[in-house]
């Protein structure tokens, strides 16, 4: 216990002024295991760490800037599922990747120029938002998929990404560096009016996208002091064990179970603090 805390105040030292106790640290990781579970059967695992982190003190900056570094591994391994989606979009994919970089750095940017005060009445809204996207993915690719089989296609238009279709991710990012929560849909969206035309391609370039514009956020937070990181260490352990121990079960498990669950978590979550910012 002696060197679990010797180990605790050292990390501690280049983290911010926020010093979670092992029992905080504890229940963090429960949550974020059980977060990470959520997210491989059906995502939106950061509506519940999220509110969590705030609801154990964490300033809520903090708690967002941390929660980006600590979910960004995941990022990066869950690209490599659909990295055979990317062939024949590759032009797209990198193209798109310098607005998700400067999207991404111009988000995170303005978080930090976000007083504590003026995020703490912004985060009930961005968590009932990013609630509400959640709830609508699922029937929104699902009408995607649909509408994409009755005419018959299959690959993306033989087109380049014009001025229009970068603004629109730039914009995308910025909402992805800011917060995050919800940024895919928002993405999928997106890709269906530039005139991708095949869901499994919209979705390894919104995790290739992805990657790229919580990498600079992470990246920035980090440069700026603002994670913490035996929380960040915590989390990405505990949801990687999450993660890891409910993909054997994932396919067992219905995703309108979890999904109807985790929307009113957040819904609870949001009214929480709502009542108590």
């Amino acid at each position: 216990m002696a060197i679990l805390r010797g180990v605790l105040n050292l990390i501690s030292a280049i983290s911010p002024a926020v010093r979670p106790t092992i029992s905080q640290l504890a229940i963090i990781a429960g949550i974020s295991a059980i977060g990470g579970g959520v997210n491989s059967i059906a995502g939106g695992g950061t509506l519940l760490t999220f509110p969590a982190l705030v609801g154990l003190g964490i300033p809520g900056i903090v708690a967002n800037a941390t929660s980006t570094v600590a979910l960004w591994p995941g990022s990066l391994a869950s690209l490599t599922g659909y990295r055979n989606e990317l062939v024949g979009a590759r032009v797209w994919a990198f193209r798109l990747a310098i607005p998700s970089l400067l999207g991404g750095l111009s988000g995170a940017w303005l978080l930090l120029a976000t007083s504590e005060e003026r995020f703490k009445l912004l985060v009930p809204w961005l968590v009932f938002g990013a609630t509400m996207l959640f709830a609508v993915q699922k029937p929104v690719a699902l009408a995607i998929s649909r509408r994409l089989e009755r005419l018959g296609l299959e690959n993306v238009r033989a087109m380049h990404p014009g001025m229009a279709m970068l603004v629109m991710q730039f914009v995308t990012a910025i909402y992805g560096g800011y917060f995050g929560a919800g940024a895919g849909i928002l993405m999928l969206a997106a890709y269906g009016f530039m005139g991708f035309t095949n869901i499994h391609q919209m979705n390894g370039l919104k995790n290739f996208n992805g990657l790229f514009f919580n990498g600079i956020a992470a990246a920035t937070f980090a440069a700026k002091g603002l994670v913490n990181w035996p929380i960040a260490l915590v989390m990405a352990v505990g949801s990687s064990a999450g993660g890891f121990a409910t993909s054997r079960v994932a396919q067992k498990i219905p995703q309108r179970w979890v999904r109807n669950a985790v929307t009113v978590i957040g819904l609870v979550s949001a009214g929480w603090l709502f009542f108590n910012r």
